[in-house]
């Protein structure tokens, strides 16, 4: 089979001790894999009986496989070898890590920045194919991404429609639309498969196979894993990383993911929308947090963090206390983890197939959109950057603003960091997330959006009420206009996050938002303030 391996230690090995034998006698594996929908309660019924299709996604997807290398060489023959994925949350993430892990070119187009969007514009146009990736097929960001490429296509004299590569839903808005428009394919997904679960379907395919993955054995390996993962036993490492994940008591409920070797790139980053936008929510859940072997949260022996360190199958590790060591190939090691986060789920008492909360930063943003209000004016600015508090006590200095938000952090709290800037471009700024973590010696975690939008804004509103966040924005030094729509996309973003901030701030989250007006001069800013306030 597909090599898994896995070992826990401290409180981790309790909580698999304390709720392994009950997981078995009650056959929670095997109902899984049989899509049983009462496994979560009755309030869960509905929704898991259309979203349990990803345990058969592995096997249902094989006729797809020979139709995307079938487009993939037709489309090489005309010259097409660059592939632009436009997908947010579940429809990018699972794409990107089975792209990089194999290590082909895929531009990941997540991002309503201007900057990012130029760049991927600019690239190599006349060799490029968009894949459009949206289940509902009305994704705004998507949406907006399409209409510029199509418009970009039309201007460079190429034929747009034979560019456009389209994922969803059957009979969503986008699939009537893209077939009504004569575009180059159309591929269909599960319906019974919600976003975040679909690695294994058209949504995790299309683009990783367009792109060159041998996406055949990515099969192979998810197959062969799903024979062990429907085993009602105490071996079965579903169960026991399911309840080492939500069995520790009390709850250690964020989840420090550091990659140790893996061999899989960017695993942590499609875990943390897995587990947090399908466990946060009612007031619980579990708050990923991916870092880095060695920073602060893997050594802080917290009381309320569990370390999970992504190792490959063979690897001899040394886990500390309180830890999980977690080893497989791509295929298997996604289908684990869907079944562990279903078993977390059933654990923690919630529907892992719901997202609640994420359509309130949506309609938050639309509404900014439609009313156009005046823009809001910065508390006070301080060289490059804009401070603006949402019920802050600020100063009179960017550091002073910091140390106000950190102080609001509790003894069980963690700091979200959100950069609406462009994730390549200013990639630099991650390194705040470990200095950050040092200063409060809370976790930290780091999402650029609006993707996080769709993945860790879920647990940011309906999990505990324990986060403090900092936002960061920035000016672009062009925007770029969206065909047909009254707004651009340094609109659009500008939106959703003062959208986001409205929302955060309504659910008595406290907000600190900086606006770089210069975003290499606030950029340098910003890291060199976190850095004085780590020691560095």
């Amino acid at each position: 089979m597909s090599s898994l391996a896995f070992e826990a230690s401290g409180a981790a090995l309790a909580a698999i001790r304390r709720h392994i034998d009950t997981l078995v006698e009650d056959r929670v594996a095997s109902r899984i894999a049989a899509q049983d929908n009462t496994l979560w309660g009755p309030d869960a019924e509905a929704e898991a009986a259309i979203r349990l299709g990803w345990v058969d996604a592995a096997a249902l997807s094989r006729p797809l496989v020979a139709d995307i290398l079938e487009l993939r060489r037709e489309l090489a023959a005309e010259g097409v070898t660059r592939f632009v994925l436009a997908g947010m949350g579940g429809s990018s993430l699972a794409p990107e890590v089975i792209a990089n892990t194999a290590g082909v070119e895929l531009t990941v187009l997540d991002s309503t920045d201007p900057q990012q969007v130029g760049a991927a514009l600019a690239e190599r146009l006349a060799d490029t194919a968009i894949i459009v990736a949206s289940k509902s097929g009305s994704t705004l960001e998507t949406d907006s991404q399409r209409r510029v490429f199509e418009q970009a296509f039309a201007d460079a004299g190429l034929d747009a429609a034979s560019r456009i590569i389209v994922v969803t839903d059957p009979g969503s808005p986008l699939d009537q639309a893209s077939r009504e428009a004569g575009y180059r394919a159309v591929f269909n997904a599960d319906p019974d498969v919600g976003g975040r679960y679909s690695a294994l379907t058209a949504f995790g395919l299309v683009p990783s196979g367009l792109a060159g993955v041998d996406i055949e054995k990515l099969l192979d390996d998810a197959e062969e894993a799903a024979e062990v993962l429907s085993e009602d036993s105490a071996d079965n490492i579903a169960l026991a990383l399911g309840a080492a994940l939500a069995g520790t008591e009390p709850l250690r409920n964020k989840i420090a993911i550091a990659d140790e070797g893996s061999g899989i790139v960017g695993f942590g980053d499609w875990a943390e929308q897995l587990i947090a936008e399908s466990t946060g929510k009612l007031g619980t859940g579990l708050l990923p947090v991916v870092v880095d072997s060695g920073d602060p949260e893997t050594v802080s022996k917290a009381a309320d963090v569990l370390v999970v360190r992504l190792v490959s199958p063979d690897h001899e590790v040394a886990l500390g206390t309180d830890e999980i060591a977690v080893g497989g190939s791509l295929g298997s090691q996604l289908l684990l983890w869907e079944y562990a986060t279903a078993v977390a789920g059933r654990l923690l008492g919630i529907n892992p197939f719901d997202q609640p909360d994420v359509e309130a930063a949506k309609a938050a943003a639309r509404g900014l959109l439609e009313e156009r209000p005046e823009a809001q004016l910065p508390d006070f600015t301080d060289g490059a950057v804009q401070v603006r508090g949402s019920g802050l006590a600020v100063g009179g200095s960017l550091s002073d603003a910091l140390r106000d938000l950190l102080g609001k952090l509790g003894p069980d709290g963690y700091l979200g960091v959100q950069a609406y800037l462009n994730r390549f471009g200013q990639a630099e700024l991650e390194r705040i997330r470990p200095l950050l973590a040092e200063a409060t010696g809370r976790p930290v975690t780091f999402g650029w959006g609006p993707r996080f939008l769709h993945s860790t804004g879920q647990f940011h509103k309906g999990g505990p009420a324990t986060g403090v966040f900092l936002q960061l924005t920035g000016e672009a030094a062009a925007d770029i206009p969206i065909p047909g729509r009254p707004f651009s996309f340094g609109e659009l973003i500008d939106a959703q996050a003062a959208g986001d901030a409205n929302v955060l701030r309504e659910a008595g989250r406290p907000v600190l938002r900086l606006h770089l007006a210069d975003r290499a001069a606030g950029l340098r800013q910003v890291i060199d303030a976190v850095s004085q306030l780590a020691g560095k």
